[in-house]
């Protein structure tokens, strides 16, 4: 089976395509994914490096520390600002794409939730997903949920 999702920012410079299932899709609530969402969390979606193209300009790139001490490389359109993906320096093998920058969101179902000690108060975190304090030293868990809930 092949699998071709597209993507890009929303001024459009910036077209992507993940071209193999992704691994997992998870909602993360620790403080830096609720700054750069602007929102009460950020979503990941995990695919292979491999599987990730860049179709169409060039994205910038700044690196931070987050919360559980690892560097992140953060990757965003330097017209429009859309925060695109990011690179994790402890999993090289791996990005984790924003999903809403996804052309077509509508099969998006995540399947746990990373740092729910800093989860807004108005959430609601079902307890039918995955659900971790901080961040898991293994996402084999997320992962095995993902390929379950998708087949």
């Amino acid at each position: 089976m092949s699998f071709l999702y597209t993507g890009g920012c929303q001024c459009g410079q910036i077209r992507y395509e993940i071209r193999a299932e992704p691994l997992t899709l998870y909602v993360c609530h620790c403080k830096e994914c609720q700054k750069q969402s602007s929102s009460a969390f950020g979503m990941s979606l995990t695919v292979a490096r491999e599987a990730f193209i860049i179709t169409q300009g060039q994205p910038k790139a700044w690196t931070r520390k987050a919360d559980s001490g690892r560097e992140v490389k953060n990757w965003f359109c330097g017209d429009c600002g859309t925060r695109l993906f990011h690179e994790r320096t402890y999993s090289p093998d791996t990005i984790n794409v924003k999903p809403g920058t996804l052309d077509d969101t509508t099969w998006l179902h995540p399947v746990g939730n990373l740092w729910t000690r800093n989860a807004q108060p108005c959430l609601n975190i079902s307890e039918q997903m995955l659900n971790y304090d901080g961040q898991p030293d293994d996402v084999r868990l997320l992962w095995q949920k993902w390929t379950q809930q998708r087949s």
